[in-house]
């Protein structure tokens, strides 16, 4: 991202202190670099500590501060209760959590397995609730302040064919999203989220796109012409975790060149009409992807 196209003012989010899931690459490592350019500390965790180390390192010698890198899975409610421990033991709490770490890959559901629909299921849906909970109730407990940002999609308002257990699980996140908006805007904690259209990222077309198959891959069906830039992304999210918009609450913002109203954002015009060789290597292609980031995780 070239951060010199954020369009905030030096320094504007000194002594916010966020957490971003997911932050040790695509949007999430963006989003961070935003955030700890303009003043922030910031926390990033994910499976891959090798990862994590690496982002730190570069952003940090690229723009100063601090960002932490914490391993943790999400899917374990016990880990991340240990991990935001280790942050509030580190200077205290937090003021911003990012829920964007998430997992997808494109399957006819009929081809789902269980194990298949959980791993998209206990990341998505059950992770970023367990996160949302642990820190939640230490704000609510101690009168401190805190902004909560969930990363969705467009699928949030029709659903889309392919990424069930995806537009289930963000689905979701959005009600708990404009739901804790209400029960806890009392205490201090504001909810919003973005719902992205095509922001490239190395993850997201190997799952999304294998071949070159996927949903929204054409510029040419947006009505722009083109994707998402990295920073229009960090742009919003600064908006709606830095100071100044404290009335926002409850929302689920669209940024995606008006994508959704053209055509819904879904997958179903790419991909319905193709057979069963074509769905077995594309399945075999996620597999491969699959199996290079669990070695990754192992070694890393």
């Amino acid at each position: 991202m070239d951060v010199s196209q954020l369009m905030f003012r030096p320094g504007l989010m000194e002594g916010e202190r966020i957490l971003v899931t997911g932050g040790g690459t695509g949007l999430g490592r963006e989003m961070a670099e935003a955030f700890l350019k303009l003043g922030a500390t910031v926390y990033i965790c994910g499976r891959r500590q090798g990862k994590l180390d690496e982002t730190a390192q570069e952003l940090m010698a690229q723009h100063g501060g601090k960002v932490v890198p914490m391993t943790c899975d999400i899917r374990d409610a016990d880990a991340i209760h240990a991990m935001i421990d280790a942050i509030w033991a580190d200077g205290g709490a937090l003021t911003g959590v990012v829920n964007n770490a998430a997992g997808n890959f494109i399957s006819r559901t009929e081809d789902l397995s269980v194990n298949g629909f959980n791993a998209i299921a206990d990341i998505v849906f059950r992770g970023t609730f367990y996160v949302t909970l642990d820190v939640g109730k230490r704000i609510k407990a101690e009168g401190g302040r805190c902004n909560f940002l969930a990363i969705l999609t467009t699928w949030v308002w029709n659903g889309s064919a392919f990424v069930v257990p995806s537009a289930m699980s963000k689905s979701a996140i959005n009600t708990m999203t404009q739901s804790l908006a209400v029960e806890w805007g009392r205490y201090n904690m504001r909810f919003n989220a973005i719902a992205p259209g095509l922001f490239p990222t190395k993850g997201m077309s190997a799952r999304l796109s294998p071949g070159g198959r996927g949903g929204n891959s054409n510029n040419e069906i947006n009505p722009m012409g083109r994707h998402g830039e990295m920073h229009e992304l960090a742009n919003l999210a600064v908006f709606l975790m830095g100071p100044g918009a404290e009335y926002v609450n409850g929302q689920t913002i669209a940024i995606d060149g008006a994508g959704y109203q053209a055509t819904g954002g879904t997958f179903w015009a790419p991909l319905h009409a193709l057979g069963d060789a074509e769905w077995d290597q594309m399945r075999a292609m996620i597999k491969g992807t699959n199996e290079k980031d669990k070695s990754e995780r192992t070694t890393g």
